[in-house]
């Protein structure tokens, strides 16, 4: 069951490999994300001595949350994945143009996974040629229903 979903990362890369890791999060931050109190729309990946860092996801805290927190809505959450996959990440992100972009938010066994993936920036062209085709493939579709949906007249 999908939480938030970033959908301008598929606009603005060319995906290439995606990995799913959890998240080190605080109590008040599970409630709000329940509550949908998130947006991952501005949000990156960062590796610092290692570890992967997830920035710029906005949780918003709820009202209710208690009164000994101070919660912070942009705090850095951790990502956590084997430290093989980390390895194997930080080689791919040391190459020109690969940088890691998170995709979306799910639950999975009643704890919250972060879907990442490793990409690579689009070029303007680019965007204006997946715009084409998306709008292409609409087209498509409605032709399609409307040649059906029309019929042979005998």
């Amino acid at each position: 069951m999908s939480i938030a979903e970033n959908r301008r990362a598929r606009y603005d890369y060319h995906l290439e490999e995606q990995h799913e890791a959890g998240m080190v999060l605080q109590g008040w931050e599970i409630k709000a994300i329940r509550a949908g109190q998130v947006q991952l729309t501005d949000g990156y990946v960062v590796i610092r001595d290692g570890e992967l860092y997830l920035i710029g996801c906005r949780i918003n805290a709820l009202r209710s949350a208690s009164t000994h927190v101070n919660p912070e809505a942009d705090r850095t959450k951790k990502l956590l994945l084997h430290k093989e996959e980390i390895k194997r990440l930080v080689g791919k992100v040391e190459q020109k143009g690969f940088t890691l972009v998170p995709l979306d938010l799910h639950y999975k066994g009643g704890r919250v996974k972060a879907q990442i993936a490793l990409a690579k920036g689009k070029a303007e062209h680019d965007k204006r040629n997946s715009v084409k085709e998306k709008d292409w493939e609409r087209e498509k579709g409605r032709l399609m229903r409307h040649k059906v949906s029309s019929g042979p007249k005998d």
